[in-house]
């Protein structure tokens, strides 16, 4: 039987943070949490998108629990920021939604700190967010979702140049970046399970869903690839409401497998209903894993307890 949201459960008095809730998958995953009586934190970094993105939600749920919060992802003084709101107020949080990210920027850039931007935005900055929010998530045994991608099957975790200072390459950076998602989650669970955290933590990926990911990457750029893509996108791509759904039941499950990873379930899992989804070798590597952790702590400076 398919999975559909007609199968999440009745989610009032939950508080739901979503990163890069304004727009595409995010957005599609707040109307949906919103629309169950979670009371949903849209965490991004454009206010006016976040007030349209505000109005539509509440367009569509007319009661709806739902407010936009500043954090851009590429500087770790606003996860900060962020995350010392929520721990002055002591709400636990029931789930996290690891959502926001860029891909494959056709030219090196930086974040604030000086990370390569898709590592620093997609990665550092969600394990920099998950550590400082640790007490609240904790306190709420909660769900954390992280979103990878099927581009993690051809990642490389570049231990020795995670930053890509040499060697840049729009594909492979984003590739690890979603690997490293992917691990996180792993990695995360095992902690968890180790120290007696009551988390529950998964991933999740869209398959080849239609939002402004790639518009704003290098397949928005002239040329051959992005013809390609848009070509690729008009056979293999579902909407961004379809591939939101794999976060959805990632996010919901009553009883979900902890570090279980959900996708669609069609040809490559570009697209279809959304169910178990295919981790490759290389992010079940627990010796990679743990070294990765340990150079993440380090770069943002936010240790687990």
């Amino acid at each position: 039987m398919t999975w559909t949201t007609n199968d999440i459960p009745d989610l009032s008095g939950r508080l739901a943070i979503i990163t890069g809730a304004t727009g595409g998958l995010g957005l599609e995953t707040a109307l949906v949490l919103a629309g169950k009586g979670a009371e949903v934190v849209l965490a991004a970094r454009n206010p006016d998108k976040g007030a349209e993105a505000e109005r539509l939600i509440r367009s569509r749920h007319p009661n709806a629990a739902v407010r936009f919060e500043l954090l851009d992802l590429a500087s770790l003084a606003s996860v900060q920021a962020f995350a010392e709101r929520h721990l002055a107020t002591g709400r636990p949080i029931d789930i996290l939604i690891d959502n926001a990210g860029v891909m494959a920027l056709p030219t090196r850039q930086t974040t604030v700190d000086g990370f390569e931007m898709q590592f620093g935005t997609n990665y550092l900055s969600h394990f920099a967010l998950v550590g400082r929010l640790l007490p609240l998530l904790i306190g709420a045994k909660a769900r954390v979702a992280q979103l990878s991608s099927v581009a993690h099957r051809s990642g490389h975790i570049r231990l020795d140049d995670l930053n890509y200072q040499t060697h840049y390459s729009p594909w492979s950076v984003y590739q690890q970046s979603k690997l490293a998602m992917l691990m996180f989650a792993l990695e995360l669970q095992r902690r968890s399970d180790a120290h007696g955290w009551g988390l529950t933590s998964v991933a999740a990926h869209p398959g080849f869903a239609r939002t402004d990911l790639i518009a704003n990457g290098h397949a928005g750029k002239p040329g051959l690839f992005a013809r390609g893509a848009r070509l690729l996108e008009a056979v293999l791509s579902h909407s961004a409401a379809d591939g939101a759904l794999p976060i959805l039941m990632a996010a919901t499950l009553p009883d979900p497998t902890p570090g279980g990873y959900y996708g669609p379930t069609g040809f490559q899992e570009m697209k279809g209903p959304p169910g178990v989804a295919v981790i490759k070798r290389q992010a079940k590597d627990a010796d990679v894993a743990r070294a990765l952790w340990a150079e993440s702590e380090r770069l943002t400076g936010v240790t687990y307890g």
